[in-house]
């Protein structure tokens, strides 16, 4: 089959510069979406399910590893084959050395900015015995294993996001959480809330008595939680683990939770399912 590849690039020179070098070093990769910010690349990505993702770090919208990620927890899995089709990914990264070493040690390929020719021309090759790799039906992919290495990787580096917050040393826990609805502001416990879910620019909170919605985003209230407390089981979601009372393992590996007391249910996401095995 015909190579093909997405590029995410928020610098129009970079990105033509980028798929122009492309061209010459591999004619065959036929480029299918050249996108400018993270969140249409992640939709991209979905729809024209590229053989390789270039994915710069620093992008509008979402970062590199927060569209890599995406990828990991929304790719398409009824198909036998779904870790076969789940792009290579290459990061274009203006980090320090010691991003890029944590990059090289998860065998996720790198490329600094400006991007040299030579070294893309390493890229290339290494990408194109990745392919063969897949190919030879001898070294089976699974895609559990895709999902740990990116697992690992965002582990490494996500800390040290650009789009991350600011890392502190001691970040203090809250115990309340500010909620304002018109004039009004509710104090909410953080003892009492079930679950956070990403919402847009918000973010809902949701306890037992009614749901707030906060202007806060996920990524700022993370390090206000006390992680044993509070379990992230998707991008998007974060949930009390008091509050879960059972998780259900699909045929498809996806696992699904039950809450104490309330109705709905909700998907924990690849990347987080390790989160929940029988003891």
């Amino acid at each position: 089959m015909t190579p093909t590849a997405l590029i995410a690039e928020d610098e129009p020179l970079l990105a033509r510069a980028l798929q122009s070098d492309l061209a010459q070093l591999w004619p065959q990769l036929s480029i299918v979406a050249n996108v400018g910010d993270g969140t249409e690349a992640v939709k991209q990505a979905l729809a024209q399910q590229p053989t390789v993702c270039f994915l710069d770090i620093r992008m509008p919208g979402l970062s590199g590893l927060e569209v890599a990620q995406a990828l990991a927890e929304d790719w398409p899995d009824e198909a036998a084959n779904a870790a076969s089709n789940f792009p290579l990914l290459v990061f274009i990264t203006a980090y320090d050395q010691y991003a890029v070493q944590a990059f090289e040690a998860q065998a996720v390929d790198y490329l600094l900015k400006p991007v040299q020719h030579d070294r893309l021309a390493l890229c290339c090759e290494r990408l194109r015995q990745r392919l063969a790799q897949r190919a030879d039906p001898r070294t089976p992919v699974l895609l559990s294993q895709t999902v740990a290495q990116l697992r690992e990787l965002l582990g490494a580096v996500g800390a040290a996001s650009p789009n991350a917050a600011p890392a502190q040393t001691s970040v203090p826990k809250l115990d309340v959480l500010q909620a304002g609805v018109g004039a009004t502001v509710h104090m909410v416990p953080i003892d009492d809330v079930i679950y956070f879910e990403a919402a847009d620019k918000y973010l809902r909170v949701i306890t037992a008595e009614r749901e707030h919605l906060v202007r806060l985003a996920l990524r700022e209230l993370l390090p206000q939680l006390d992680a044993q407390r509070f379990w992230q089981v998707h991008r998007g979601l974060v949930v009390q683990a008091r509050c879960i009372a059972s998780a259900t393992r699909e045929d498809t590996g996806r696992v699904t939770l039950r809450l104490r007391g309330r109705a709905e249910k909700l998907s924990v996401s690849r990347l987080y399912a390790h989160l929940f095995k029988s003891m």
